[in-house]
């Protein structure tokens, strides 16, 4: 007579399996949602670089003291005043005579700083992309080396556009 089921070895013998399969496979998913969060804030840099021109070119030259305009009206990119994300810069007036300094966060909210990326604005025109106070993180180190040819000043206004 055939008996069905499993013996207590080979029930062991899978349980050591999975466990060893997943000892494997933990880590590279804790190492992919980095590389994501890495790739996003990359993104999130190019796109508010690219948005902050395109608003200066579209309000014909104006300097960003001048346009008095929100953060959200520039760019759709989350920004924070402060570095740990808790506080949203959307109706943060993007002008530096209101604060024209905004943070690229990794972790919003986190109980320690996470500012990957720090953006300032000049009542010149000019919006400065530097590296963010923290270093230690993994993802802001990784998105800091890789942004090396994003930080820099860029000179939307210029003498020679007139209107």
């Amino acid at each position: 007579m055939k008996r069905a089921g499993f013996t207590m070895i080979e029930l062991i013998f899978v349980i050591v399996i999975l466990g060893i399969l997943a000892a494997v496979a933990i880590p590279k998913l804790a190492a992919t949602r980095d590389d994501a969060k890495i790739s996003k804030m990359m993104t999130n840099v190019s796109t508010v670089i690219s948005d902050a021109g395109n608003y200066y070119t579209s309000q014909g030259g104006t300097n960003w003291k001048a346009a008095t305009t929100k953060a959200n009206n520039v760019t759709n990119v989350p920004l924070y005043t402060d570095t740990k994300g808790t506080t949203s810069a959307d109706n943060t007036q993007w002008a530096p005579a209101a604060g024209g300094t905004f943070y690229l966060v990794a972790d919003p909210g986190a109980a320690t700083a996470s500012d990957c990326i720090k953006i300032t604005t000049t009542d010149d025109g000019n919006v400065t992309v530097a590296k963010g106070g923290d270093t230690a993180s993994t993802v802001c180190k990784e998105v800091q080396k890789q942004a090396k040819s994003l930080i820099k000043t860029y000179q939307y206004g210029g003498i020679g556009i007139v209107r």
